[in-house]
């Protein structure tokens, strides 16, 4: 059975008021998805560079190695890279305030610390 509706039979007043709070929401989450921030953090020379970072919540931080041997990026409890070879990059998005202490397990001397804001 198809019904079908008519612009009479619609409070169009209510309909237009519907449609804009709809819109200013929608434009909303794309605004916070479109300012999500993002940074770099790079390996090189058995550091971190660089070695302490302050951002948002919501920022992506790309550890990149460019070192000649892998490195693994750990914060115990909170996120570990895959074994990083040459050229190869580690995201994590941080979601929720906090300091976080990180290292590479494979060399602990290697530190850094990201502070969320």
């Amino acid at each position: 059975m198809m019904m079908s509706v008519t612009l009479r039979s619609l409070d169009v007043r209510s309909l237009g008021i519907r449609l804009a709070v709809a819109a200013a929401i929608l434009l909303q989450l794309g605004g916070a998805h479109a300012h999500a921030e993002e940074t770099n953090v790079m390996i090189d020379n058995f550091t971190f560079e660089p070695a302490q970072l302050t951002v948002k919540v919501g920022t992506t931080v790309t550890w990149k190695n460019r070192d000649d041997i892998p490195h693994i990026v750990v914060s115990a409890g909170k996120f570990r890279s895959k074994a990083l070879d040459t050229d190869d990059s580690y995201s994590f998005t941080f979601t929720a305030a906090g300091d976080y202490k990180y290292f590479c397990s494979l060399h602990p001397h290697m530190t850094g610390m990201i502070k969320v804001e």
